[in-house]
């Protein structure tokens, strides 16, 4: 996990570098602090999904080659085996399976997402990312919250939601919650 963070930060110092941008520019870009920029890029602090798709849509690089260091090379169909395709476990809570990484151009991005229980944790953080964005639990019970609202999903349930509200989840109980997560431009 600590490694995948660290993978992630190294090659946004390389797009940075390749596009001669400075940390400032992609810290705007996120709309994060400079130091919070500066500690992604070191490997010390997770990036969030919201934040690597932000920096790929503008500077027109797939976020897969910023996640996973691969680019997407198939254009007629892309299949992912059950148990497959590309994964990153960004944080002790969160791992996120890629089920559309190998598809060019894509409309979508499709992922499972392991969400891991915080028995402990009282605050949910919620980021937001352009376009749209549904959810549906495969296992477990997750808390959504989407802008000022509260919403508790259990297996079999699903919610589709427009991704510019501020939003973010946390597994309740002591399983994780498993979703299938599809983000739309």
């Amino acid at each position: 996990m600590e490694e995948a963070i660290k993978q992630i930060g190294e090659r946004l110092k390389g797009l940075r570098d390749a596009l001669d941008l400075s940390m400032q520019d992609l810290a705007d870009t996120c709309g994060i602090t400079l130091e919070k920029y500066e500690k992604i890029e070191s490997g010390e602090v997770d990036i969030t999904i919201s934040n690597i798709m932000k920096i790929a849509k503008k500077y027109g690089v797939s976020a897969d080659a910023l996640m996973f260091a691969e680019e997407p090379k198939m254009h007629s169909y892309y299949v992912v085996r059950k148990g497959h395709g590309m994964s990153v476990e960004r944080t002790k809570a969160y791992k996120y399976q890629s089920l559309t990484s190998g598809f060019q151009k894509r409309n979508a991005d499709v992922f499972i997402v392991t969400v891991e229980p915080k028995p402990n944790a009282h605050k949910i953080y919620k980021n937001t990312h352009d376009g749209q964005e549904f959810n549906y639990i495969l296992e477990g019970t997750m808390k959504l919250l989407v802008g000022d609202k509260t919403i508790i999903l259990e297996e079999g349930d699903s919610i589709y939601f427009d991704s510019t509200k501020p939003h973010g989840m946390m597994a309740i109980g002591d399983k994780p919650a498993r979703m299938l997560a599809m983000i739309m431009d």
